[in-house]
């Protein structure tokens, strides 16, 4: 994976594929197909199948406090180290070299979970080591949990499904809500508007240190520059997410585990707030696994829990509700000019659908035509 222009991690093909490799791209890779299958489960139309779902925050206050939300994956993580159920957790952390990027890490103890807590609003490839890791547990028997994005999670499982050597590598999926993946332009032009940029910059952290924590970038002297995560990003990083992400069937990680999100508190009209306060996570256990180890977790000692009503995330995930609700037409619109779009099964695309107004449809499927036909201006974007 390499960036290109505007900043986006992009594949590069290094030699000629076979065409069982060729199959096996085409069955697996979210970005050409995702199949979902409730068997059994609660499968509400906007958030996808799951066991259980209710709201937490790790007992651990420094976890509490590092962690994007209540701490609850990290928390998690910790536990599944701990236990024993897996020897190290695959995810994403900040890359010294480019402090608005990402690199991948193998995290196997809870100063290593802290140091990769918080969300990162940037490109990342968290299954870039995968061959590294499946050697390692040919070679070891160590066995690793996978934290990536939802699209991360749909090919990580769809690929277990495929292949028991990685079933038995990976045995545990954990994933968050996502509401899509901004450019390094996007990070750039945060730092532009705290009044500083990449050379100035030692560090920068886009969420975290409390809820919903503020984008934060540290100077080579220990003096920071700070704003909201209001303004960070409402107001800048939402404007660089890439095209893919906005035909996304799957915000919320439906082939995951264990997926965390925001549990936002709302004001009278429903709305999230997004004010400091102590966090608190949305917790799903989408399988019974997962439902599992949040019990264990919990048992543990690990995370506190409390219930939760589904018909509440409507309001507090507004992002997540408008983008499903808008897909089935925006993806229409591209099947008129005859774009690839992704196949997606059994992701109640229609039924979203049928939940926005229908003059909400149209403004979707116009614009999307709008901006398609749009042509593409040209831009470096990638730092250096």
């Amino acid at each position: 994976m390499v960036p290109q222009a505007p900043g986006y991690l992009r594949p590069q093909q290094t030699a000629p594929l076979t065409a069982d490799q060729e199959a096996a791209i085409a069955a697996t890779c979210p970005g050409l197909i995702q199949d979902v299958t409730a068997n059994g489960r609660p499968d509400p139309v906007l958030w996808g199948p799951y066991r259980e779902m209710m709201t937490g925050w790790a007992t651990d206050p420094e976890v509490r406090f590092a962690g994007a939300s209540g701490g609850a994956l990290s928390a998690m993580l910790t536990h599944l180290l701990d236990s024993g159920t897996v020897d190290g957790a695959i995810q994403i952390g900040a890359d010294p070299d480019l402090p608005i990027g990402n690199r991948v890490v193998l995290t196997e103890t809870r100063d290593g979970v802290l140091a990769a807590a918080g969300s990162r609003y940037a490109p990342s490839a968290p299954l870039a080591d995968l061959s590294e890791r499946l050697a390692d547990h040919t070679a070891t028997g160590r066995r690793f949990a996978f934290v990536g994005k939802p699209c991360d999670a749909a090919a990580l499982a769809a690929l277990r499904h495929r292949d028991p050597k990685v079933a038995a590598a990976m045995p545990v999926i954990v994933s968050f809500f996502c509401a899509g993946v901004p450019s390094y332009q996007g990070g750039e032009a945060v730092l532009a508007a705290l009044g500083t940029d990449l050379d100035q910059t030692a560090a920068f952290r886009f969420r975290g240190n409390g809820w919903p924590g503020r984008a934060t970038a540290t100077a080579h002297d220990g003096t920071e520059r700070s704003m909201t995560y209001h303004d960070s990003w409402g107001k800048v990083l939402s404007k660089h997410v890439q095209h893919r992400c906005k035909i996304c069937a799957d915000g919320t990680g439906v082939a995951a585990d264990i997926v965390c999100a925001d549990a936002w508190e709302s004001d009278a009209a429903g709305y999230p707030l997004f004010e400091e306060a102590p966090g608190v996570s949305l917790i799903l256990a989408r399988t019974d696994l997962g439902a599992r180890l949040v019990a264990d977790a919990r048992d543990a000692g690990r995370i506190e829990t409390e219930a939760f009503d589904p018909a509440t995330l409507v309001a507090i995930q507004p992002g997540q509700r408008e983008r499903r609700r808008a897909l089935w037409a925006r993806l229409t619109a591209l099947r008129l000019l005859g774009r690839p779009v992704p196949r997606y099964r059994g992701l109640q695309l229609w039924a979203a659908a049928r939940q926005n107004p229908l003059g909400r449809n149209v403004k979707n499927f116009l614009g999307t035509l709008r901006r398609a036909l749009r042509a593409r201006p040209s831009s470096t974007g990638v730092p250096k």
